[in-house]
């Protein structure tokens, strides 16, 4: 009897084993960086990146991922889904970056970290297996207009820098912003109650638009960099977004528009500021825009 009652529970055990296997199997793998804590720059601690790198027999063309949190906060830990699934399905490589927070030093530190990380990766594309020719550049809220201000301003590479990293290209493919400012003149229309706004320019929240200097408002604007030869842009923006007003979105919609650059503007009704976290229908959406400007065939060719 005790003997019968052993053999029992060994096949209990045997088919718990198999079961538990099943299920882990399933499950999805841990989605960890294949290269973790890179310093692309030496002024800061925080000037680090991740880079998760996708299996191809050919360079891998590139998302770079810009968090947000008020220019003051946040993680490059925080990768979305749809872009772990891009890596996960071999479609392309994803870059994390991290940038000096506004409690370390105000603007313009966060916009030139982003760039200096831009020309570091291309610096690095062959040890990455990276395709320095598409590499796009998406974030949400502070890392919407990180990724713009990137996309549209100028290359900032000079061939005779004694930094080889500077030497490199800072232009990107297109760039994807969810939810991200566009144009502090803004201020001065509409009420922007977030403290964040002004603390990236080292005033205190609460100061007066009026009392803000001009010149650091129009430079840290992305829309003051719009020029014809810009990337294709998209913009993802809830219509009832009370810390970035739809305002933001639309007005550099229309900029770009009127200079023959392709824009695209998709409004998500009933949405607020977590247009990112919406639903699939909006990530299929911004994984539509890089299947065409960044997989398909002739992207980044400009």
């Amino acid at each position: 009897m005790y003997r019968n009652q052993a053999h029992m529970l060994c096949i209990l055990i045997a088919l718990l084993s198999i079961g538990s296997s099943d299920v882990r199997a399933q499950q999805p793998a841990r989605f960890a960086p294949t290269h973790r804590n890179v310093a692309y720059h030496d002024q800061h601690e925080s000037q680090k990146l991740d880079v998760y790198v996708a299996k191809g027999d050919q360079p891998m063309p590139t998302m770079v991922f810009i968090h947000g949190g008020g220019w003051r906060a946040g993680s490059k830990n925080n990768v979305p889904t749809w872009l772990k699934q891009g890596v996960r399905d071999g479609r392309y490589s994803v870059v994390s970056i991290e940038y000096r927070f506004t409690n370390v030093a105000t603007h313009p530190a966060q916009v030139n970290d982003c760039m200096r990380a831009i020309q570091f990766i291309r610096h690095r594309a062959k040890d990455w297996n990276i395709d320095a020719r598409r590499i796009g550049v998406t974030g949400g809220s502070a890392g919407g207009h990180l990724s713009l201000w990137v996309a549209l301003h100028d290359d900032i590479a000079n061939p005779e820098a004694a930094d080889p990293v500077k030497k490199r290209s800072s232009r990107v493919a297109f760039a994807i912003s969810f939810a991200g400012p566009t144009d502090w003149s803004l201020l001065h229309e509409l009420e922007h109650a977030h403290p964040a706004y002004r603390q990236l320019l080292g005033y205190e929240p609460g100061t007066a638009a009026e009392a803000m200097d001009a010149k650091k408002k129009k430079s840290v604007s992305p829309i003051s960099f719009a020029t014809q030869d810009d990337p294709p842009i998209m913009q993802l923006h809830g219509d009832r977004d009370n810390i970035v007003p739809l305002r933001h979105a639309s007005k550099l919609d229309e900029r770009l528009r009127e200079l023959g650059v392709v824009s695209r503007l998709v409004v998500v009704e009933g949405a607020n500021h977590g247009v990112a976290g919406a639903g699939p229908k909006v990530t299929q959406k911004s994984q539509a825009f890089v299947d065409k400007h960044l997989l398909s065939e002739g992207a980044g060719k400009r």
